[in-house]
């Protein structure tokens, strides 16, 4: 039966899982109040408690019958004690208790019958103050002499009438508390999915929750597999025309072998046609898998980050390196060597010279890449990170490339879950630096 509510529960919308919390309360607090009335209503008190009552009270009723009505409310001073207080009020309109003790009425008149002929009600108080018993009597002229009395055992029927009240409350902030931690669940797998749309091939969100949180998902999923199929769709036709222009390339070289071609024609068109098939190889690079489904591996990043200046060096470059000798660090090595090529490289092209460390930061690798070039404007910085934008300032217009050096760095990076960031060096020249996440086994 259980098993059958919560599934019920789980296929209802939002405003229909608010009616079922309300109707719920609204069921508890009605048992609890009848179950209550029950108990009121049946209630009666030791029998020196309840001789106490009648005793006080028909003094109270002989006093005041006999007195004039300016001295009633002074006697009912008088007469009261701190456990057994009354109060006398000219004729007018009696207030009865809407928890009556039916039986302790009785119990009280069968003690004292005259209390009978003084219309004696009785009622428990809703919240206790000057007493947790209450009620009144009539005088001969109409008059009414209300009372409160503290008796023990009644504090259980108190008790009782605060949990009545308190109890619906509580439990609509319990199940309101289900109904969010249930309704949020889903959403949260929703809010993780949507971090990793285009990065990887489309996971599924499972189809849980409310209707409106279904459909949600819904149109996420199906939005997801657009994007997937977009970008193969275009990764492939990138990849197919970098393949094809390369072939047409080869021939043309070939051509060019021709003794008969001027040597200087063939010195430049050698020259295009190295900077086409660079081109070709940048884009790529760019557009290919970023390597998510080749697994990381632990390689030694310091050794790498040497012997890529190494090698510069030895061509004859200005290049240097400092920091440890040897850092291990979980990634995919070459799309990471590549972002290190490609800031080595742009720093030895644009800067002149390039000075590359790396260090161990907490859990973290950072690797930086100065060089003593005229840096980059503040104000172009995040567009030196986007795809095919080529900055006049930092390069002249013939600069063979399309711009795609730095987003491959970043798209490489980001691969790890690591950061990149470029700014302008106080005492000029560009700094690039890398932060990668050491990673685990």
């Amino acid at each position: 039966m259980a098993g059958r509510f919560v599934a019920l529960f789980r296929r209802m919308g939002l405003p229909e899982r608010l009616l079922a919390v309300l109707l719920v309360v609204v069921i508890i607090d009605f048992v609890a109040n009848s179950f209550l009335f029950e108990r009121v209503d049946s209630f009666m008190l030791r029998r020196d408690d309840a001789e106490r009552i009648a005793e006080n009270l028909v003094l109270a009723r002989r006093t005041m019958e006999h007195a004039e009505a300016g001295e009633r409310d002074q006697i009912a001073h008088v007469l009261s004690t701190d456990r057994f207080q009354l109060h006398w009020f000219a004729p007018g309109t009696r207030r009865r208790g809407s928890l009556g003790l039916t039986n302790l009425r009785a119990q009280v008149v069968d003690l004292q019958p005259e209390l009978a002929m003084a219309d004696l009600e009785l009622h428990l108080e809703e919240l206790p103050g000057k007493g947790n018993i209450g009620g009144s009597i009539r005088l001969s002229d109409n008059s009414l002499v209300k009372f409160h009395t503290h008796a023990k055992s009644a504090w259980k029927l108190t008790l009782g009438r605060i949990a009545g009240l308190v109890l619906p409350t509580l439990l609509l902030f319990a199940l309101a508390w289900v109904l969010v931690r249930t309704t949020l669940k889903p959403l949260r797998t929703l809010i993780g999915a949507t971090r990793h749309l285009g990065s990887g091939p489309p996971r599924p969100v499972p189809e849980r929750g409310p209707d409106e949180l279904r459909e949600l998902i819904r149109a996420l999923n199906e939005m997801q597999e657009r994007i997937h199929q977009s970008l193969v769709d275009r990764t492939q036709t990138m990849l197919a025309i970098g393949h094809d222009l390369k072939t047409p390339l080869a021939r043309m070289r070939l051509r060019l072998d021709d003794e008969s071609v001027d040597p200087e024609v063939r010195d430049g068109l050698n020259h295009d046609i190295d900077e086409m098939r660079m081109l070709l190889d940048s884009i790529q690079a760019y557009v290919d898998s970023d390597g998510r489904s080749i697994p990381a591996e632990r390689i030694d990043i310091a050794v790498m980050a040497e012997t890529l200046v190494d090698t510069a060096a030895d061509h004859g470059a200005d290049a240097t390196y400092s920091g440890v000798s040897s850092l291990e660090v979980k990634v995919r090595p070459v799309p990471i060597r590549r972002a290190l090529s490609n800031l080595i490289e742009n720093a030895l092209h644009y800067g002149g010279n390039v000075r590359v460390s790396v260090r161990r930061d907490g859990g973290a690798v950072e690797i930086t890449v100065d060089d003593d070039g005229p840096g980059i404007p503040d104000d172009r910085i995040t567009d030196a990170l986007q795809p095919f934008v080529r900055l006049d300032t930092a390069r002249a217009r013939d600069t063979a490339g399309m711009g795609l050096g730095l987003p491959i760095v970043r798209k490489a990076v980001r691969t790890e879950n690591g950061t990149l960031d470029l700014r302008n060096r106080p005492e000029g020249g560009l700094r690039a630096t890398i932060r990668l996440p050491m990673g685990t086994d």
